[in-house]
């Protein structure tokens, strides 16, 4: 409330960001003396179901935040707001998406977890449109303008009720990080766990870190042996379904550089799914650190890293070993990106975080061959991210790169290709 109140005074003059999480049924009106610059606004865990019809008075405001309010319609006066880019309306009511309410200059839409069954079939009239984020409704197609989006980069479709996936989205030329797991198109989930863990018998102890869709805990099994406990926070994530997280992780089997697992957890108290892994050495490091609102779909890695080149080169190599097991297993990561890799000094990496991963028939070898060639564009990035912050890259990993990521999806190498010529 001290936000508000502050607001009001008059305290907040000049201010670029404002987050008001306070129960609140209406915009407060003090909101509009930001009108100048203002550029950030969280508005989430409110009351709300409609926005002002000013708010494109906000000329400044590139970032929007309304999750967790009860809009059923998208509010047309977002697409008043000229500068707006980041639009955030997850977990709400929404059922429309009117086609006025996107505006010009967006980049990055994030719609999970409503009630939407169709889509407005306008997207060709965002160029600027790199990310995508639909799990969680209801959709049966997407719209066919998708197909204009030359910049779009990542998509979340899972959990929908899409029977197929249009050929026009495979061929996307910068298409890199897909999930569309928990769609009637998917191979079904096994019956039974490969292996269930019980709550009861593992000793709960310290929490070793905290994600959007989990929390890990550090835990012994019976035996005294230390694990590592992925407890989710709901049925539902950003990018898809636990159960399909789990079931990926365990189908995917095991592999030197990917994150070891031992099983699906069962009987956790609040009937929440969980999965259970190895204790990683804490040698081990995260590469980077997620996209921020400016980099959009680009990782933020520390301005001091640096690789020597054979370490670099071990990471790589061992990736995309990884990448190739995976995909002759029919198991599409969809969130290759440093921010999901382990790695030490030496440049031993592990790949993690199956949180947006998609199952396939790896018998079904056209759709095999385009699922693989997206994922290798994303590996092309994370190459070029890597090979910028060695002291000394070879000069191969530049065209490797290049040919990677070339629009054609085509005509990029396929992983077992990419090992190779590593």
């Amino acid at each position: 409330m001290n936000t508000l109140e502050r607001l009001r005074d008059g305290q907040l003059a000049g201010a670029t960001r404002l987050d008001l999480n306070l129960d609140l049924s209406e915009v407060p009106e003090e909101v509009f003396d930001l009108a100048d610059t203002l550029e950030v606004l969280n508005l989430s865990g409110n009351r709300l179901t409609t926005l002002p019809a000013k708010l494109g008075r906000l000329k400044r405001l590139k970032v929007i935040f309304c999750s967790n309010n009860p809009f059923e319609t998208l509010p047309d006066v977002l697409g008043e707001c000229p500068a707006l880019e980041m639009i955030g309306f997850k977990a709400c009511q929404i059922s429309q998406v009117p086609a006025q309410s996107l505006p010009p200059a967006l980049r990055w839409l994030i719609l999970t977890d409503n009630r939407i069954e169709h889509l407005p079939d306008t997207f060709d009239g965002f160029p600027r449109l790199r990310k995508l984020m639909l799990a969680g409704n209801r959709l049966r197609a997407l719209p066919e303008s998708l197909a204009q989006n030359a910049e779009l980069e990542l998509l979340r479709i899972a959990c929908n009720r899409l029977e197929q996936l249009p050929p026009w989205l495979l061929d996307l030329p910068r298409l890199a990080w897909l999930a569309y797991a928990g769609n009637p198109l998917c191979p079904a989930r096994p019956s039974a766990p490969v292996e269930a863990l019980q709550w009861q018998a593992l000793s709960m102890g310290r929490k070793l870190g905290e994600g959007a869709s989990g929390t890990v805990y550090q835990a012994n099994l019976p035996t005294g042996e230390p694990v590592a406990v992925k407890c989710f926070k709901a049925h539902r994530t950003s990018d898809g379904a636990p159960e399909d997280e789990i079931e990926a992780c365990l189908h995917a089997g095991s592999h030197p550089s990917l994150v070891p697992q031992r099983g699906q957890l069962e009987g956790h108290p609040e009937g929440l799914p969980g999965m259970v892994m190895e204790l990683i050495d804490p040698a081990y490091r995260i590469l980077a650190g997620p996209p921020s609102f400016e980099s959009c779909t680009r990782d933020v890695y520390a301005p001091t890293l640096s690789f020597e080149t054979a370490a670099a080169h071990r990471m790589l190599s061992g990736l995309a070993s990884a990448a190739r097991h995976l995909h002759e297993r029919g198991v599409m990561h969809g969130d290759f990106y440093g921010h999901n890799v382990l790695y030490r000094n030496d440049g031993h990496a592990l790949l993690g975080d199956f949180g947006a991963a998609s199952r396939y028939r790896p018998e079904d070898k056209a759709l095999a061959s385009k699922l693989e060639a997206i994922e290798v564009r994303a590996f092309g990035i994370l190459l070029e991210e890597v090979a910028g912050r060695c002291r000394t890259a070879p000069p191969g990993w530049k065209a490797l790169s290049d040919a990677c990521q070339q629009p054609d999806p085509g005509a990029r190498p396929c992983f077992r290709d990419v090992e190779a010529t590593l």
